[in-house]
């Protein structure tokens, strides 16, 4: 059963801008495949692939998924690198261990995207550039794309999530150098810092059932974004929309990170941090092995 467009893409988009077809790739094989499945549905006749097993901190098995796209589907023209890992700790509760996890995955996960996917990008990048002389789109629309997931934890700072703050503004370094050198063979590369996105897993790990209605009160718009709120950005970097948008960061959080104070979700200073007790009310904790 298709899914309905108006819950992943606003009207103001024509129909058939996109009728690309599409590669994902993830740790978890059912998920992904599932998902692959549930995109497919969205369009009549396309052809999703949904690859598993892939660890991003591996270069070579994100590159063989890479190949499986590539000769299945012919090229890559846009890349969204999205690896992320995210948990809720202080500094103090924060393992030498737990940290690198972040870091390789956000960042070694983005650099390893980046570089399994650049040539195809480049080769896109090139068939599609826009003629300079008359301002004219390519006939044969766009093409070389990258988009960067980040989030806007470090902009202010966020208490227990040091680790991901660290990891992000170094996402949010790589794009930027990414816009720049690659930018003069025709492929841009943005940033997309998405906020409080609701019905996401985010949202669901890392907020605190306790506090979650006092936290959606507490945002400038008065209610969470949604998830088509992330897909209307991202076709916007990745249409002739975007052309000449290149090096930026699309923060989508209806001014949230412009209010955050340390501890504002929870109304007070932390307690938690304060005692140094773990946070308590968080969908997917793990759980502590048992100790003999």
């Amino acid at each position: 059963m298709a899914v309905p467009k108006s819950e992943y893409l606003s009207d103001s988009w024509r129909d058939g801008l996109f009728s690309a077809n599409a590669c994902i790739v993830g740790r978890n094989v059912e998920k992904t495949e599932r998902v692959a499945r549930e995109i497919a549905s969205v369009r009549s006749g396309a052809k999703v692939m949904g690859i598993g097993a892939v660890d991003v901190r591996q270069f070579d098995s994100l590159k063989n998924a890479v190949d499986r796209c590539v000769a299945e589907l012919g090229g890559i023209d846009y890349v969204i690198a999205g690896a992320a890992g995210n948990f809720l700790a202080s500094i103090e509760q924060l393992s030498v261990n737990a940290f690198k996890s972040v870091m390789d995955i956000d960042v070694l996960g983005s650099y390893n995207t980046l570089k399994a996917t650049v040539p195809h990008l480049v080769t896109s990048g090139g068939k599609h550039r826009v003629d300079s002389a008359t301002n004219t789109p390519s006939p044969a629309g766009t093409g070389g794309r990258i988009i960067f997931v980040s989030a806007t934890l470090h902009y202010t700072g966020t208490p227990f999530q040091s680790h991901v703050s660290v990891a992000k503004a170094a996402v949010d370094a790589l794009s930027n150098s990414v816009a720049i050198e690659y930018g003069p063979l025709g492929v841009t590369s943005n940033i997309i810092a998405p906020g409080p996105i609701a019905a996401t897993e985010g949202i669901e790990r890392l907020l605190p059932t306790d506090i979650k209605e006092r936290y959606v009160r507490m945002q400038p718009l008065g209610r969470l974004g949604s998830v088509r709120d992330i897909a209307d950005a991202t076709v916007y970097l990745f249409a002739d929309t975007g052309s000449y948008v290149n090096g930026q960061t699309l923060v989508v959080d209806g001014a949230s990170w412009r209010t955050s104070v340390t501890g504002s979700s929870y109304g007070h200073y932390p307690d938690n941090l304060l005692s140094g007790q773990e946070i308590q009310n968080v969908t997917g904790k793990k759980k502590e092995k048992a100790k003999l």
